[in-house]
């Protein structure tokens, strides 16, 4: 039951997301103005883990925290209860019929017990094993939800009463994990087991708990991301995942983020300003939000 407990608390941090990197420089992170005939939505690609001392916010972006009425995130972690993540935990992320050690094959599962202690994650899905270790880079580098992007801009949306709106519930998006074919489950966990340079594996506090990064080629995703240098973000790693692992990439950003362009173009038709913050891969290739809304015939300037 305490492992239960933790593993939940965990979940929480998780699912909101699914980049977690440190950072200290000057920052212009990218970010886009969606034009509707009298509303501007304000497209921010976020980290949502970062290092406290990271300094990303710029006045343009203060600008527009500050005149936005409306404050969209992925989802919203206040409404998770510590009740309900666990059982979402229990229906999404364990599987009580095939452990975890039938699903890979030999070698994987040898290249797993150097880094974890395989029974206590027997009973788990390998899209939650491979959320829980690919939270060690951020670890790693000292970051945490709570210094990140989303968290820190939610305290400032509550503190000046503003709208908050969540594209997807916590249970919406174990679901979306919970979809992925056992094949591509299988893939993202080794390929988060395999990754280049991965210290050996340690205990997670809970109060250490950070939100995981993409087990993609990481080395200088921090500086692309504060540089705001999507061209490099982009074949990095939303091309390695859509070639790699195509249902992975799928359920994660296309499929999201044709939903959230759903809910975002009636906003489109109102009046005022709004500001989205959500993951920066989702704002990256022809399926992301960028993208997808000048399809759609909007006026889609980058002005970050």
């Amino acid at each position: 039951m305490q492992r239960t407990r933790r593993f939940a608390t965990w979940v929480a941090a998780v699912l909101i997301g699914w980049l977690a990197l440190a950072g200290a420089a000057a920052a212009a992170p990218a970010m886009w103005r969606v034009s509707g005939p009298h509303c501007q939505i304000y497209l921010f690609g976020t980290l949502h883990a970062l290092s406290p001392k990271a300094q990303w916010r710029t006045p343009l972006y203060d600008q527009v925290l500050a005149e936005a009425g409306t404050i969209w995130f992925e989802a919203d972690m206040g409404t998770g209860d510590p009740a309900t993540l666990r059982a979402i935990l229990q229906q999404y992320g364990t599987d009580p019929t095939t452990p975890l050690s039938a699903k890979l094959s030999a070698a994987d599962l040898d290249a797993l017990s150097r880094e974890a202690d395989v029974s206590r994650l027997d009973h788990l899905r390998p899209w939650a094993v491979a959320l829980m270790l690919s939270m060690r880079p951020a670890l790693a580098h000292g970051a945490t939800v709570e210094a990140g992007a989303d968290a820190t801009v939610t305290r400032a949306a509550r503190a000046d009463a503003k709208t908050i709106r969540g594209f997807e519930t916590l249970e919406d998006q174990a679901r979306m994990y919970a979809s992925l074919s056992q094949a591509s489950e299988v893939r993202y966990l080794t390929d988060v087991i395999h990754a280049r340079n991965r210290p050996p594996i340690t205990r997670l506090p809970v109060s250490r708990l950070a939100v995981p990064r993409l087990p993609f080629r990481p080395d200088g995703l921090e500086a692309e991301w504060l540089a705001g240098d999507l061209a490099r973000l982009g074949p990095e790693l939303v091309g390695e995942m859509k070639a790699g692992n195509p249902g992975l990439y799928d359920a994660l950003l296309r499929r999201r983020n044709q939903a959230w362009v759903d809910k975002l173009l009636p906003e489109l038709n109102g009046t005022g300003v709004e500001l989205v913050n959500v993951g920066a891969l989702h704002m990256v290739g022809d399926d992301g939000l960028p993208a997808q809304l000048a399809a759609r015939g909007y006026k889609v300037e980058r002005v970050q």
